[in-house]
């Protein structure tokens, strides 16, 4: 056998699995990611999620059938495409979130996912540099820091929430979430911490039995019997395959690991059988049932070329800004434009919350695809 576990998707769950499955020096694993390195500059800058989130520029940019309930609509659906996966292009926020959600999956049959179930792998991924006790963890790869230059706008924001009798909450990982306040980051030093970057160190992407393949897109399981036993993929323009002694783990995210279950012949036969997929094991759930959250955002044009945005003034001082991140890693290059919010009920008979707040210092419109002159929030 090639490797004893091939595993499908560098992002947060892969890189993860990566270094754990390789800490006993013996285990041989393969990571195929179909993006490229976590090595560009972009990539440390937290400001650089502006480059990411609304281009192709490693992100999947995928977007959804038209929508119903959007008037026909298509969602946009940003996914990191490169190793660390969308942990590279995401606003950082460490939000873990409501304890009750776990329970509820536990209550409904998912034993072992209860949130004392989970809190003890929480705690163990934790580097938090502000909060400790029974419920953070500060010695884990995964660094969480306070912002290290909010935008004063952003106390504004939470000045404002505090007029309206909204309660201050200090974590948002604490003893309760509701409440609003600024968002701590899964950030180290001024720079993105990315789940590739936490768990991936040069040590552990030198150990030997840990191969990394990078610009490698899977496209099928190979199976014997019923049991998965290998990945076949593409690397430019070579067809190639990997062998799995002990098992194959997709973690290529919600909508790709069910698509690369159904090319390989596992899933609702029906459909399968549409695109001339030959059925495998019929498995009607998957590529279901698939939720997301309606997004509502509300723009508002200040004049304040410190906040990030395009006016002449702005572009001088993004300028200064760049300077300074790369003196002091500081400004408004570390900020993850979300630096504020909170989460609320929607009515006070809720039993927890069901709204979240954004306090986003930047003009960012279906993310940052619909172009603005000038600044806001």
């Amino acid at each position: 056998m090639d490797f004893d576990y091939i595993i499908v998707g560098g992002g947060s769950a892969g890189c993860v699995l990566a270094r754990r499955l390789t800490d006993d020096g013996v285990t041989k694993v393969c990571l195929l990611e179909a993006g490229p390195p976590d090595d560009h500059i972009l990539c440390k800058v937290p400001l650089g999620a502006a480059a990411f989130v609304p281009a192709k520029w490693r992100n999947w940019a995928f977007e959804t059938e038209p929508q119903p309930g959007l008037g026909g609509r298509r969602g946009y659906q940003p996914r990191g495409r490169m190793l660390g996966g969308s942990s590279g292009l995401n606003a950082m926020i460490y939000s873990r979130g409501h304890a009750s959600d776990y329970d509820d999956w536990r209550d409904q049959g998912a034993a072992g996912w209860g949130f004392s179930d989970v809190l003890p792998y929480f705690r163990r991924a934790e580097g938090n540099e502000r909060f400790s006790g029974d419920l953070h963890g500060t010695t884990g790869p995964l660094n969480v820091a306070d912002l290290v230059s909010p935008h004063p706008l952003s106390n504004r924001f939470l000045e404002a929430c505090a007029e309206l009798q909204l309660p201050r909450n200090e974590d948002f990982n604490g003893e309760s979430q509701e409440g609003v306040g600024y968002y701590q980051v899964t950030q180290k030093n001024g720079e993105r911490w990315s789940a590739s970057r936490a768990y991936l160190t040069d040590a552990v992407r030198a150990r030997p039995n840990l191969k990394i393949e990078t610009n490698a897109r899977a496209t099928r399981i190979l199976l014997t019997s019923k049991r998965a036993a290998g990945v076949a993929y593409r690397k430019g323009r070579s067809e190639l395959s990997l062998q799995a002694g002990a098992g194959v783990i997709l973690s290529a995210g919600a909508l790709q690991s069910p698509q690369l279950l159904m090319l390989s012949g596992i899933g609702p036969g029906a459909e399968l059988q549409q695109h001339g997929i030959p059925v495998q094991h019929e498995l009607p759930g998957v590529g279901a049932n698939l939720q997301d959250h309606v997004d509502y955002i509300l723009l508002y044009k200040v004049d304040d070329p410190t906040l990030p945005g395009v006016s002449a003034m702005g572009g001088l001082n993004l300028l200064r800004e760049i300077r300074r991140w790369r003196n002091q890693r500081k400004g408004m290059l570390t900020s993850n434009f979300a630096e504020a919010g909170g989460f609320l009920r929607s009515d006070p008979s809720q039993a927890r919350p069901d709204l979240q707040l954004h306090f986003v210092i930047a003009l960012v419109d279906n993310h940052a695809r619909k172009f603005h002159l000038g600044h806001g929030y």
